[in-house]
């Protein structure tokens, strides 16, 4: 993948402050195009990211039951804006086999796959179709809940507003028991 442009980006941004009508030499904005572009190359370090690398090292343990880390917080720009969205997302799976990852791998695809241009839609799937590739459980759902700026400062304006998106594979999404048990968990 192809590294950031710092650069390119400052000169993009110098370009925007002056089609807005502002002044990019006046001192409140002099170093914001340098600003902007650290600030970039931070928030999209998830595009230089394979969340599947995570999920690499794997622990043999005698556990076939429900793994859940919720209230996972991430940050995220969506890609029709350019700004952001944020909220939690709630990682749950059943292991198979004893292919179990440490729990901080979970947070850490979150966080990979959010860092990019983005769609909540997008970052629900790809990280539980991951984690169905590099563990193969029984079992995987991924819930997001986020706030998005495109609908609170411009638009619509109503801000709080939240959006849910979920993702099921599995026997979650064949065993009514199964999945009750992990929404359960998720609202508790």
């Amino acid at each position: 993948m192809k590294e950031v442009d710092l650069e390119k980006i400052q000169q993009a941004v110098r370009m925007i402050i002056e089609a807005i009508g502002d002044d990019p030499d006046r001192d409140g904005l002099l170093d914001t195009p340098k600003r902007v572009a650290k600030m970039y190359a931070e928030v999209f370090e998830g595009m230089r990211i394979n969340e599947e690398e995570y999920f690499e090292t794997v622990f043999s343990e005698d556990h076939e039951e429900m793994v859940l880390v919720k209230d996972i917080p991430f940050y995220s720009m969506c890609e029709h804006h350019f700004v952001p969205f944020f909220g939690k997302a709630h990682v749950a799976y059943i292991p198979r086999g004893g292919r179990v990852v440490g729990l901080s791998k979970l947070a850490r695809a979150v966080e990979a796959v959010a860092r990019r241009p983005q769609l909540q839609e997008r970052i629900t799937s790809t990280v539980a179709d991951a984690i169905v590739r590099k563990l193969d459980p029984h079992g995987v759902v991924v819930v997001v809940e986020a706030e998005h700026m495109c609908m609170t400062m411009r638009g619509v304006k109503k801000p709080g507003s939240k959006t849910v998106t979920s993702a099921v594979r599995g026997i979650f999404a064949n065993d009514a028991a199964a999945r009750a048990e992990v929404f359960s968990l998720i609202r508790t």
